[in-house]
């Protein structure tokens, strides 16, 4: 069981190799894959994780200034990528929250054409809204709320990300209403070490160069012209079926 700062100081060692790659294809199924609907089962295994990481429920936002002065929460920030909204009173989360949110605003931003929206990160215990579950993990600094988007393209997109994200065991995401967003608790240990086997095979994966879709494009077209796979292409980008669209950046391979 990890403690707050050997938790700190594991994250510390993962940014040292880090740079931002996208994300690859998810092939790895299982069974019992959630479906962003929510249920009890989805919530006693985000409590469990906190337990795991042996998080503590922050109750007060004095506490929460302790943890960012600690180093176990940091200040998540808005990027040409993602926006972390104005009202959003904690803007802190744990590191590897602060990462997901850079790694999936980019690929967000590229897929679809928008930013990605946070709604809410760490909230106090005595800070929640009347309609939060009294077993939140919003606490303890491991989740945010990412907003609803109306354009089908981004939103479909988002939604196979998250459920893929899901079924890698790295995250529990639930599509909540009143208001409509999604809420997405991260596992700490878990993604870090996702993250580390995705740096660890893209080792000797050549150069990269963003393409705009244009009308009439497909990713097979777009494959032949550079010379190299669909395959490929889907992998870079974390592209699972067909769809693409006009306007639309993707990383293509260089030297294919």
């Amino acid at each position: 069981m990890l403690t707050e700062r050997a938790h700190a100081r594991s994250f510390r060692t993962l940014l040292l190799g880090f740079a931002v790659f996208a994300v690859t294809a998810f092939s790895t199924l299982s069974a019992d894959a959630q479906t962003l609907r929510g249920s009890r089962a989805s919530m006693d295994r985000q409590v469990s994780v906190a337990r795991q990481h042996d998080f503590t429920f922050i109750d007060t936002p004095e506490r929460v200034r302790h943890f960012v002065d600690q180093g176990w929460l940091v200040r998540v920030e808005s990027t040409r990528d993602f926006i972390v909204k104005n009202d959003v009173r904690y803007p802190y989360a744990r590191p590897e929250v602060d990462l997901f949110a850079k790694r999936l605003g980019r690929q967000y931003r590229q897929a679809c054409g928008e930013q990605l929206v946070v709604t809410s990160l760490t909230r106090p215990t005595t800070r929640q809204p009347r309609n939060a579950s009294d077993r939140s993990v919003h606490p303890t600094g491991m989740a945010l709320d990412l907003r609803y988007s109306w354009n089908r393209a981004c939103r479909e997109w988002l939604q196979g990300v998250l459920s893929s994200l899901e079924r890698q065991g790295v995250l529990e995401a639930t599509l909540e209403s009143n208001p409509r967003h999604y809420h997405v608790a991260l596992f700490p240990q878990q993604y870090a070490s996702y993250v580390q086997a995705l740096l660890a095979r893209s080792d000797g994966v050549p150069e990269l160069r963003e393409y705009r879709v244009r009308r009439g494009d497909s990713l097979w077209m777009i494959a032949r012209e550079h010379g190299i796979t669909v395959g490929e292409l889907r992998d870079v980008n974390g592209i699972q079926g067909s769809r693409i669209f006009v306007g639309q950046l993707i990383d293509v391979p260089q030297g294919g």
